[in-house]
């Protein structure tokens, strides 16, 4: 009976845990339903179509880059040209983790690198990236502590009113800082398709005294479990269409990669 009784109580127990951890995500983010224009039940029969079974070439995509000298407002490209914005808000699809070296300390915009990788882990021709030479920290120009291969993370962001995801082109500055918000995410079991980041901007100075920008990222809403659904879907199908070995043009797009 004793047995019986304490073996009820833990599974109470458990039972509450669990309702309460449920309780902490839905009170935390509020969940929203949105009126996502991808996620249309023809959206992918579209693209398909219009594409005429052609691959989604990453260089035909929006690109957002980390703007320059310090400055804390996004310019995204928009049918009237480029467009201020203090914020970007959307789902995160997916996104990658290149790396790029060029052999010229400045090369001319839209040069293709010298050697490139689309995980940060192995090359286009299959080396490690862990024991490349221009992976070492200070490899850059020998005066800083700088690397000579360029990290980034490319975020795929839908945003409500486009069925193409904007491309976010995150500088290794504030790789570690998505990355940590990333985990944030998994440490809830919360995919990161299912919630609405919003990506700011703070202006910080580097140890030389230059002004540059650090990306912050925040989920301010959960979505719904339909849209979760929805998203989830999408992503899976659509980033079929876009393939990996597409990454590279993103790279050459705007040249180097900002430090």
């Amino acid at each position: 009976m004793e047995h019986t009784a304490l073996k009820n109580r833990l599974e109470h127990k458990v039972q509450d845990l669990q309702n309460s951890h449920q309780e902490i995500i839905q009170t935390s983010l509020s969940p929203t339903h949105s009126d996502y224009l991808a996620f249309a039940d023809n959206t992918l029969d579209v693209i398909r179509e219009n594409l005429k079974s052609q691959p989604l070439s990453l260089n035909l995509f929006d690109l957002v880059k980390s703007p320059s000298g310090g400055s804390t407002v996004f310019s995204v490209p928009g049918l009237s040209g480029e467009e201020p914005q203090k914020e970007l808000s959307g789902i995160i699809l997916d996104y990658t983790t290149p790396r790029a070296y060029w052999d010229t300390p400045d090369p001319v915009e839209g040069t293709p690198p010298a050697c490139m990788s689309n995980n940060s882990i192995l090359s286009q021709d299959g080396k490690a990236c862990i024991h490349c030479p221009y992976n070492d920290f200070g490899s850059k120009d020998g005066e800083t502590n700088a690397k000579a291969c360029k990290e980034s993370v490319l975020l795929f962001l839908l945003r409500p009113d486009n069925i193409i995801p904007l491309l976010v082109r995150v500088p290794v500055t504030s790789k570690s800082r998505f990355l940590k918000y990333a985990t944030r995410l998994l440490s809830t079991l919360t995919p990161i398709s299912s919630v609405v980041t919003k990506i700011t901007l703070e202006k910080a100075t580097s140890k030389s005294g230059k002004p540059y920008a650090l990306f912050q990222f925040e989920a301010v809403n959960a979505l719904s479990e339909e849209d979760a659904f929805h998203a989830r879907e999408f992503s899976k199908q659509f980033m079929e269409i876009v393939h990996a070995a597409d990454i590279e043009p993103a790279l050459q797009m705007g040249g180097a990669l900002p430090c």
